[in-house]
């Protein structure tokens, strides 16, 4: 983990933990960690930045993310987008 020259407050990385807890703003789903740079909605192609390893998740700090950077974000994305907790997700053997 890289933390910022000067930086003199905690560092903390986002873990599976708080990653299952943060949402979207926007459309409240899960979202995907891509390194420690962002975290990316694929589903409405947003991108959120994070600062000081702490996300900003405000809409408007959002930008949009064209078809070549999707796939990008996917490929190096990290996270749990798959079926709501509780949910069964695949066939049962």
């Amino acid at each position: 983990m890289l933390i910022p020259n000067g930086w003199r407050g905690p560092y903390v990385a986002l873990d599976a933990t708080l990653l299952g807890i943060l949402a979207c703003p926007q459309d409240k789903g899960p979202l995907l960690l891509v390194g420690e740079e962002l975290l990316y909605n694929p589903r409405l192609r947003r991108a959120y930045p994070i600062e000081n390893g702490i996300p900003v998740l405000l809409i408007d700090e959002a930008r949009d993310v064209d078809a070549e950077e999707h796939e990008s974000l996917l490929a190096r994305g990290q996270g749990n987008l798959g079926q709501p907790d509780g949910a069964d997700s695949g066939p049962e053997a």
